[in-house]
């Protein structure tokens, strides 16, 4: 074997080996991408069809193609073209060739976009699904606009590693070495081009870079991910306060916001293009190089017209995967660091786990004990040593300054928080022995601020109960005094209640909330202070449900305005995490400096109020 031939095959299996260990068979690539190939699993076949496509498409291409025109040319330049059948032959060679490549890029394409929707789909419903199941503390860490970048595109990012970079290392491959194979057939057949094949000693040259961009390329595309979450985090806060933006003349304000972010955003994004974009010249002029040298040893041999383009072909066909292997490797660095950020959700720990051995379902009668319980957030305490017994059916309205505790207290009840010390249990029952999904079921809650979502009247009122009926659903209505206004919209019940309700008065979302808590009927109700923002009107029309949906129920009341804890059996007094009294109303007035100065405080403004001239109070 020549000289030539020997340094071509060398150079030929160094480039292999190199490649594969830098992507295909690197254990960091299939140990950070490998479990989530399982997402592949249902569309294995389309999956496989396409890989299968995509051989046949980069054979017509490396080998097809240089075929073709080593037969094709000498019907140009030779004297005597070939007639009758072998002329149809050589000439039918080019549309064979042609479509092969055509119809396996397609179907190749199609295939693999079919699989990379599916796990793309799969991906994001599996991070959502754990979003489901994170508790509210991991919310107060993250904020809602890069959650929603993570949801969406980070998994994009993750989708083109399973999907695009598998398809490209088995499709590129194919082609670099059907290209390859094309070459070794010539050398064996046409001694003459043996030493134009040195040109292929460069190929392994063309991958150095590789590394040095791919570091760079995922550094900068962790900083792009997290700051298009911060993009996403400023579009989310104004469009969820377009009255406050426009009342506060806010908007030159936020569109600086917006645009200091997306200025952020852009510069390192083209940093990232900078890199990903560098691969694809060097590599070109490496090329270029192995062009001219091949096309100077043709010369010098005197090779025919139809082999040196042949040749030049194949080179080209040898040359194109190597840079979209390259630009795989920089793919896969951008979907490592999309990885990262999604992970960060996936492995979060639940912080509220359900217990291995649940308790089993039965009607609570709301018997609600706090064992000297403390809870913190990290170093802050919210609760300390709380220790009370709340008999079923006793309605307690918890009272105190901002950030005493009143709102961790009501929400260690349905487990949305853990204890770090102690035991809350309900009906004897540590709260943590039941699933979640039981404990929730027979709870409550009203908020201060009533979340619809962007449906019916009627499917936000069946909220309440899985199933309900059009005439528990009316019912429910009913009781929350909220029929009657129902029957003035257009559509009544299926009237559309625009997002979070935006269609609706303040009143009106806060009764459609208490006729979902009516159609729950549960044992255990939370009203977290659902009148502090209604007009009196609106506030004495809630009142009233609140009143009639409280009998028989144990309540939590999460009191600001005292007017909503007139009919309240107890009040316990919270402050800095504490409960410093426990009574009625005219006990604690006697006894409790706090809670006299609270209602004291409350009472006088509503007293100056009261006496403000008309236009004042206007």
């Amino acid at each position: 074997m020549t000289t030539a031939k020997l340094d071509f095959l060398a150079s030929t299996r160094v480039f292999c080996r190199f490649r594969y260990q830098r992507i295909c068979l690197e254990p960091m690539f299939f140990h950070r991408f490998g479990p989530y190939f399982k997402y592949l699993k249902p569309v294995r076949v389309q999956f496989g069809l396409g890989l299968l496509f995509g051989i046949i498409a980069a054979a017509a291409s490396g080998a097809g193609l240089p075929f073709v025109i080593k037969y094709l040319v000498p019907l140009v330049t030779s004297d005597k073209a070939p007639e009758g059948m072998q002329l149809i032959l050589i000439l039918s060679s080019v549309p064979i060739a042609f479509t092969f490549r055509a119809l396996g890029s397609f179907l190749n394409a199609y295939y693999m976009a079919y699989a990379g929707m599916h796990v793309l789909e799969r991906l994001r419903l599996m991070v959502f699904t754990k979003i489901q199941e994170l508790p509210l503390s991991f919310f107060h860490r993250n904020n809602v606009g890069d959650l929603m970048s993570r949801v969406t595109g980070d998994t994009s990012q993750l989708q083109s590693a399973l999907v695009k970079v598998v398809n490209s290392l088995v499709k590129e491959p194919a082609t670099l070495f059907s290209a390859i194979a094309f070459l070794i057939y010539l050398t064996i057949t046409e001694r003459e081009v043996a030493f134009m094949l040195i040109a292929l000693a460069s190929v392994p040259a063309c991958v150095f870079p590789i590394k040095a961009i791919g570091t760079r390329i995922l550094k900068k595309a962790k900083l792009a991910q997290r700051q298009a979450g911060e993009v996403n985090n400023v579009l989310n806060e104004n469009l969820g306060s377009v009255r406050e933006v426009r009342a506060y003349n806010l908007e030159a304000r936020e569109i600086h916001r917006f645009s200091e972010a997306c200025h952020k955003f852009f510069k390192l994004a083209l940093k990232t293009v900078k890199y990903d974009k560098a691969l694809s010249p060097m590599i070109e002029v490496v090329s270029a190089f192995a062009i001219v040298f091949a096309l100077y040893v043709a010369v010098k041999k005197n090779i025919s017209p139809e082999i040196m383009a042949s040749i030049l072909t194949a080179l080209y066909m040898c040359y194109e995967p190597i840079k979209k292997l390259g630009g795989v490797s920089n793919t896969i660095r951008k979907a490592e660091a999309s990885l990262d950020r999604l992970e960060h959700v996936l492995q979060t720990e639940d912080t509220v786990p359900e217990t291995a051995t649940p308790v089993p379902t039965r009607p609570l009668k709301g018997h609600i004990k706090f064992d000297h319980v403390t809870f913190s957030y990290k170093e802050e305490v919210a609760l300390k040593d709380i220790e009370i017994d709340i008999a079923p059916g006793e309605v307690i309205a918890l009272v105190g300054p901002s950030g005493a505790g009143k709102s961790t207290f009501a929400n260690m009840v349905p487990r949305f928080y853990d204890t770090l010390q102690g035991c809350v249990s309900i009906d004897g029952t540590n709260v943590k022995d039941f699933r979640k999904g039981d404990l929730r079921s027979q709870i409550a809650l009203v908020s201060q601020e009533a979340i619809l979502f962007n449906e019916s009247i009627a499917h936000n009122i069946g909220i309440g109960k899985e199933g309900a009926s059009d005439q528990e659903i009316r019912k429910a209505a009913e009781m929350a005094n909220a029929a009657d206004f129902i029957q003035q919209l257009e559509g009544q019940y299926e009237y559309q209640v625009g997002e979070r309700g935006n269609r609706l008065s303040g009143g009106q979302r806060q009764r459609i909330s208490i006729a979902r808590a009516f159609l729950k009927d549960a044992p255990i109700i939370i009203l977290d202070e659902p009148t502090s923002a209604l007009d009196a009107e609106s506030e004495h029309a809630i009142q009233a449900a609140l009143e009639k949906l409280s009998a028989g129920r144990t309540v939590l009341i999460i009191a600001h305005r005292f007017s909503t804890i007139q009919h309240a059996d107890r009040i316990l007094v919270f402050d800095a995490g504490s409960i410093v009294a426990n009574g009625t109303h005219q006990a604690l007035y006697r006894n409790s400096p706090l809670y006299k100065s609270l209602y004291d405080k409350q009472s006088n403004t509503a007293q100056a109020h009261m006496h403000l001239p008309n236009q004042e109070k206007q």
